[in-house]
């Protein structure tokens, strides 16, 4: 028995390669989405409807000898079910045959290169669509559930971004085929349909990643702020990757937030604090900096905290003396996560090595005193800050 994986291109009849074709011709078992399906109807094959991989394992063992090709829509590299389903199919006789994917087909519709762009899943998914489109010149979404290209489009205008150029694609390779070219502001109050993909263009992408940005960028109020130098000792320490989860505890005026979700462009930071000028604060910093990616909750800890995910990282700013608390609800089920609290006072700093250290850790404990300059006249002074614990937990 011979299984194929087929990709079907955009309709499965123009877009369909002749590897494809020949797979399809001589399998003597179709598997696939009704929409898979429709093109070959009239060749008079056994067909199955079904987009499962139980259900669709099932019939192939019903199958016997039976050739079968199972469709897959555009390339079965490309955010495709083929992955999960040649791993079910594990010690049979599978061959994969690639088909034409959705952004090389759109690319070249709208004639622009796909090499270098972001690409982003938000079929049926929710993700960083401003972060996204932030780190990248050309980014392209995959679209369909309940995200259209009109809420993408509506996310970037909140963000301040309404002007940026975005080019829209519904029905690819269908006789309805519509692409659209216009800005966000353009285009977020246009109606589309569910098949759909988007290419944002944003010439003023990051280059890079900032850390230890300049106080004064953010905006202030009354509650109290991690200072640029000692957040950019944090960053370090932490060590965000592009997925993690992380965790910012006593958020303030969310500038620690900002610079671990500019690290985490594929991930999530969880903005925590009592105060709701606090939590208001880290919402528009939040904006300011374009950062769609940071979740802020207001509340209680112990309320708060057990409904979070798992994090990979964990920023204590302000404890309350409850560094314990906190500890506890992140080192939750076996989880251990990288670790890092600051200290004004000795007290905050003795409870913090006691929480680090009841959980098996060792406490490793920087003090930072940062001295800026300040103009006097004709003379520089030089004004001190207060001086900063920081400790980190490590295993």
């Amino acid at each position: 028995m011979k299984i194929y994986i087929v990709g079907t291109g955009m309709d499965g009849r123009k877009t369909l390669t002749a590897e494809a074709l020949e797979a399809v011709m001589s399998a003597e078992v179709l598997i696939g989405a009704k929409r898979m399906l429709e093109p070959f109807s009239g060749l008079g094959k056994r067909c199955f409807e079904s987009w499962r991989y139980e259900e669709i394992c099932a019939f192939i063992d019903d199958c016997g000898d039976s050739d079968t090709a199972v469709l897959m829509s555009g390339d079965c590299g490309f955010f495709s079910g083929a992955e999960k389903l040649s791993e079910m199919l594990r010690g049979r006789d599978v061959s994969i045959i690639p088909g034409i994917a959705s952004p090389v087909y759109f690319c070249a519709k709208i004639k622009k290169p796909w090499k270098d762009m972001r690409f982003v899943d938000l079929h049926g998914k929710t993700a960083n669509i401003v972060r996204s489109v932030c780190r990248a010149g050309y980014c392209f979404f995959l679209l369909g559930g309940g995200i259209s290209p009109a809420d993408v489009c509506a996310r970037l205008r909140e963000y301040g971004m309404g002007g940026i150029t975005v080019h829209t694609g519904e029905d690819l390779g269908y006789p309805d085929e519509r692409i659209l070219t216009g800005t966000a502001d353009d285009l977020a109050s246009v109606s589309f349909g569910k098949l759909a993909v988007m290419v944002t263009e944003n010439p003023g992408y990051e280059r890079g990643v900032r850390f230890g940005i300049p106080d004064s960028e953010f905006i202030r109020g009354e509650v109290p702020m991690t200072k640029s130098e000692v957040r950019a000792v944090v960053m370090s320490k932490l060590g965000i990757g592009e997925r993690d989860t992380v965790w910012d505890i006593g958020c303030g005026t969310g500038s620690v937030s900002v610079e671990c979700a500019l690290q985490c462009t594929d991930g999530t930071v969880w903005a925590v604090d009592k105060s709701a000028e606090a939590c208001d604060l880290t919402r528009r910093n939040g904006i300011a900096f374009r950062c769609d990616n940071i979740n802020v909750r207001e509340g209680d800890i112990s309320g708060v905290l057990p409904e979070l995910p798992k994090p990979d990282a964990v920023f204590v700013g302000g404890a309350s003396g409850r560094t314990a608390e906190i500890a506890e609800a992140a080192f939750r089920g076996g989880n251990s996560p990288r670790f890092v609290v600051t200290a004004v006072t000795l007290e905050t700093l003795n409870e913090a090595v006691s929480a680090l250290e009841s959980r098996g850790m060792t406490a490793e404990v920087t003090q930072i005193a940062v001295t800026r300059t300040r103009k006097a006249g004709s003379h520089t002074m030089l004004a001190a800050l207060n001086p900063v614990f920081i400790i980190e937990g490590k295993k």
